[in-house]
């Protein structure tokens, strides 16, 4: 490379290195293999799936979308695919560039300063930067730009935010802000936490969680009428986005399940509902290591996930330690059921469902 190409090398490959990771990323937006990127770049770029997402709903309003900090151009291909009108700015010459090649003809781009309305009517998005040199921010007055000034540049208008999924809600609620939260998960693992000021979110709505996989939602309106009790046959863990919205109940009484504890995300139930993972009880007894690792050998366990809450256990550490040597494939949900005294350490030795 060094020979043909000299200087342009290192740019040259790390860009077809770049190409390839973003197509298992973004490659659902469409020709991807032919973008440019950097690094940064591709790292805070919203998944395919999840833009394409947010797109459906931005599009769905029928209003003009200023995607504020496009970037490379991910959330204005999301947005024209889904058919929305749509126009993106950003304050670096470099990535608007990109973003010129990345969406081809007919893209509406400006350089702007996300902090100085450029657009009157439209629907703002904004995807702050949340990464410096590699490293991630979790404080939101860290973000570029905060978000406490993101609040207040657009209060009173519609807006969206998109922030890391661990953002402390109280803290975006003493910001002022008063709309709903919306947390979306995708292959298993929570993508981001989505802000939705109070003119775009459903009347009532505060958090909602996006199951992407399942094509499930669940709002803070529905009912949480969900009990608790000892584990029956089945234990679910939910969906990681249904536990960071804080919706454990309301997803409970939607499948019919209940709680092991009323403060411990683990559900139960009697029969598993369709679609979802679930592990089957076989054994519960009082957490203790000599006594697991007995019920273990004598269930013939070979292949063991380790699945906690409420207690501090280090399940990599705890496997070792048990040494499952058999040819059976098990689950040990470890967990704390009760409060105060009557507090118990508990395992229940489970069959994963799949």
């Amino acid at each position: 490379m060094r020979a043909r190409f000299g200087d342009r090398a290192p740019v040259l490959v790390e860009t077809t290195l770049l190409r390839r990771r973003a197509l298992d990323k973004l490659g659902e937006l469409g020709a991807v293999s032919g973008w440019l990127f950097t690094d940064e770049a591709l790292q805070q770029a919203t998944a395919a799936p999840v833009a394409a997402h947010r797109a459906t709903r931005l599009a769905a309003l029928g209003v003009v979308v200023h995607d504020a900090t496009c970037s490379i151009g991910t959330e204005v291909a999301a947005l024209r695919g889904a058919g929305a009108r749509v126009l993106g700015s950003d304050l670096d010459p470099v990535r608007l560039m990109m973003a010129d090649h990345n969406l081809g003809p007919g893209a509406a781009l400006c350089r702007a300063d996300a902090l100085h309305p450029v657009t009157r009517d439209a629907v703002v998005v904004v995807d702050p930067a949340r990464r410096q040199a590699g490293q991630r921010r979790f404080n939101p007055a860290d973000y570029r730009p905060g978000l406490s000034q993101l609040i207040d540049c657009y209060r009173g208008r519609d807006l969206v935010v998109k922030c890391a999924p661990g953002i402390d809600f109280d803290q975006v609620r003493r910001l002022g802000f008063d709309g709903e939260i919306e947390v979306t998960s995708y292959r298993g693992s929570v993508r981001e936490a989505c802000l939705w000021s109070a003119g775009l979110a459903e009347p009532g709505v505060r958090r909602r969680a996006s199951v992407l996989d399942r094509g499930e939602q669940l709002a803070d309106t529905e009912p949480g009428d969900c009990g608790v009790r000892p584990a029956g046959r089945w234990i679910v863990d939910p969906d990681g986005a249904v536990v960071r919205a804080g919706l454990v109940r309301q997803y409970g009484a939607r499948h019919g399940l209940w709680q092991l504890d009323p403060d411990i995300a683990y559900l139960s139930g009697d029969r598993l509902p369709p679609g979802l993972r679930g592990f089957e009880v076989l054994e519960r007894l009082e957490f203790d290591e000599r006594r697991l690792r007995q019920e273990l050998s004598r269930l013939d366990c070979g292949t063991l996930e380790i699945l906690v809450r409420g207690l501090r256990v280090d399940p990599d550490a705890l496997r070792r330690r048990l040494r499952p040597r058999g040819s059976q494939s098990l689950s040990v949900v470890l967990t704390r059921v009760g409060s105060g005294p009557a507090a118990r350490a508990t395992a229940y030795v489970c069959r994963p469902s799949r």
